[in-house]
């Protein structure tokens, strides 16, 4: 596969447990196996300074951030993301592939925090330029099957926005699942219950691979 003059932006969604560093890291594999190089990122986070933020954001240490300081910060984190990293990789025609950008915040500081929806894409207006993916997999996953996966990854121990309860979290699903609904260009909606493997051959299906 010969990279095309800009390359393509893939980012994964889905709420806690959901798979997405798993399906994220294994796109990425099969692509460089296709001889394109791939770019694989996750947020908050990819660069040093949205790194930084990140320990902001998940730290479980202090009060923690109200839902607008929150977004505030995640924007900020996506900006210099999208300034430094990805928007230099997709001008030389490499794939960028993200665990999580804007529908995340979308879907945690809106659905889950209340904040209005035009709020936040203003913020990703200002901060990125309104860059978005040119396609978002949304992962869906079972209430039983995303217990066992935080029980495996966590071992006990959330980050701040992880821990927070089920009222807020399943917010949260309620929202990626609207998005999805309003964007069915933009959105592939991708069952993750099965093995990780199944549901690789699901996303390279819906990515036309």
């Amino acid at each position: 596969m010969s990279a095309s003059a800009r390359g393509r932006f893939i980012a994964f969604e889905g709420g806690e447990g959901a798979g997405k560093s798993t399906q994220a890291r294994l796109l990425a594999e099969a692509l460089r196996a296709r001889g394109t190089e791939v770019v694989l990122t996750r947020e908050p986070g990819g660069t040093p300074g949205a790194e930084a933020i990140r320990g902001l954001l998940l730290s479980t240490d202090g009060e923690g951030w109200g839902a607008r300081a929150e977004a505030l910060l995640f924007a900020a984190a996506r900006s210099d993301h999208v300034e430094k990293l990805i928007r230099p990789a997709l001008g030389r025609g490499a794939w960028v592939v993200c665990d999580r950008f804007l529908d995340s915040s979308r879907a945690y500081q809106g659905g889950g925090g209340g904040l209005q929806d035009a709020d936040i894409r203003a913020l990703h207006a200002i901060g990125s330029e309104g860059l978005l993916p040119d396609l978002t997999v949304l992962l869906t996953v079972e209430s039983g099957q995303t217990a066992y996966r935080l029980a495996l990854r966590d071992r006990g121990v959330s980050d701040r926005i992880g821990g927070r309860d089920l009222a807020y979290h399943a917010n949260v699903l309620d929202a990626f699942n609207r998005f999805a609904l309003a964007e069915p260009d933009r959105f592939a909606v991708v069952e993750g219950d099965g093995p990780p493997e199944a549901v690789h051959r699901a996303v390279l299906a819906a990515l036309g691979l």
